[in-house]
């Protein structure tokens, strides 16, 4: 489990949200989600370190305060709801996303990534998803492939943008009670295998071609949205 956290975090992006159902096994739903946050945070810290020169700074800057204010939806949400729903939701969102990214390369939609409407728009949509569950990567692998960065850059800008962001979501998640002892607990006993996926991630990125990287990428966060769609 936390090994494929860190896998995702420096070589296979989209592959970490199959642990959130994972995780829903282990604990209460609601208290999965924290007890993953630190994982996350765990290998977003790892990435940075393999990643921290490729970071795209101007999309960061652009895309951040729009973040916040999904996060912001995200935590009413979370005080006012239980979890009933929310799976589907997301799951519906991200297949919209990856809709959007293939009619862009059918019918060479190339302004759509740099439109500022659009990267407002990814930008609450991660805000949003990333507080609810945790399952914002794969919108954001698909808003990063559309802009076509390379796999350093794109790691880069993934890695400095979900450090930031999963940051400042743990006093929301505190504040919430979705961070325990029990979850800080279990937390600890992963955090060596988070470095084990990290290193191996690390070494599989430069064994990926670019096309199939940006496919994998692709088929990965169609899995994953499927798969919250059925849970």
């Amino acid at each position: 489990l936390a090994i494929l956290v860190g896998m995702a975090k420096t070589g296979v992006p989209g592959l970490g949200i199959f642990v959130v159902p994972v995780m829903a096994l282990l604990f209460p739903v609601r208290l999965s989600v924290g007890a993953l946050l630190p994982l996350l945070i765990a290998a977003d810290v790892i990435a940075t370190l393999f990643y921290r020169r490729h970071a795209q700074w101007p999309v960061l800057v652009r895309m951040l305060p729009w973040t916040y204010a999904g996060m912001a939806a995200a935590s009413l949400v979370l005080w006012r709801l239980g979890d009933q729903g929310l799976g589907p939701l997301l799951g519906l969102l991200v297949l919209v996303m990856i809709l959007m990214e293939l009619i862009r390369r059918r019918y060479g939609w190339h302004h759509l990534p740099h439109a500022p409407w659009f990267t407002h728009a990814t930008g609450l949509a991660v805000g949003f998803t990333t507080t609810l569950g945790n399952v914002a990567g794969p919108v954001m692998n698909i808003y990063l492939v559309a802009r076509g960065f390379t796999k350093e850059h794109f790691m880069g800008t993934m890695a400095w943008f979900f450090l930031i962001v999963n940051l400042s979501k743990v006093p929301v998640y505190g504040s919430l009670g979705l961070i325990t002892a029990d979850t800080l607990r279990f937390d600890a006993l992963m955090l060596p295998f988070v470095l084990i996926g990290g290193l191996a991630g690390r070494w599989l990125l430069p064994r990926i071609p670019q096309k199939l990287f940006e496919t994998l990428v692709l088929v990965l966060a169609a899995l994953a949205a499927l798969r919250l769609l059925v849970q």
